[in-house]
């Protein structure tokens, strides 16, 4: 992928959200094997709840709280990837058999996470290693599901993604992985 691809998020329409008037997100490809996603919140920033940086530790449920995604389906097969990005710099990455089924946590090098704050919008980009993972370093075509977790100062979460397929926010549904990229 030569070009940086740039898309709006979508608000869930079962949640809500005051603070956000949008989220953006951009993909490229800053070198083989690597996949660089950001995603940009405009808004009124003070009233979000955003964890303040910190070491970039492995961490589980970080999607409880603001959270960035990243879902990755190498060509048209049932298996994909989950990456989780907190504002603080801790990350996950799952990969699935299925929908929901076969869950394991497979090595791979922390992704480099950067952040950026300023008067209405607050930047976070994660550069993922692809190229670690065996299904999207092979692959010919990778479909995206890019979303938001975003949790403001009432510990109401709202949810943001390309596209939202079910009557709740279900970011592993295949329907929502709904950007096609050239593989690794």
């Amino acid at each position: 992928m030569d070009s940086r691809v740039c898309q709006k998020l979508l608000l869930h329409p079962a949640s809500r959200s005051e603070a956000v008037r949008s989220v953006e997100v951009a993909v490229t490809r800053p070198a083989p094997g690597a996949l660089e996603v950001s995603f940009r919140i405009n808004g009124e920033i003070g009233r979000l709840r955003l964890p303040a940086p910190a070491l970039p530790l492995r961490a589980d449920g970080l999607w409880q709280h603001s959270c960035f995604e990243a879902f990755l389906r190498a060509d048209d097969g049932g298996s994909y990837h989950e990456f989780n990005f907190s504002p603080s710099s801790a990350w996950a990455v799952w990969r699935f058999t299925g929908r929901r089924a076969g869950r394991s946590s497979p090595l791979m090098t922390a992704p480099a996470i950067r952040t950026e704050s300023a008067a209405g919008s607050f930047g976070l980009s994660a550069v993922l290693p692809i190229g670690e993972l065996p299904d999207l370093a092979r692959a010919v075509t990778i479909r995206a599901g890019l979303a938001a977790v975003i949790e403001d100062q009432q510990n109401v979460l709202s949810y943001w993604a390309l596209a939202h397929a079910s009557p709740r926010p279900d970011f592993h549904d295949p329907a929502t992985f709904a950007l096609v990229l050239r593989g690794a």
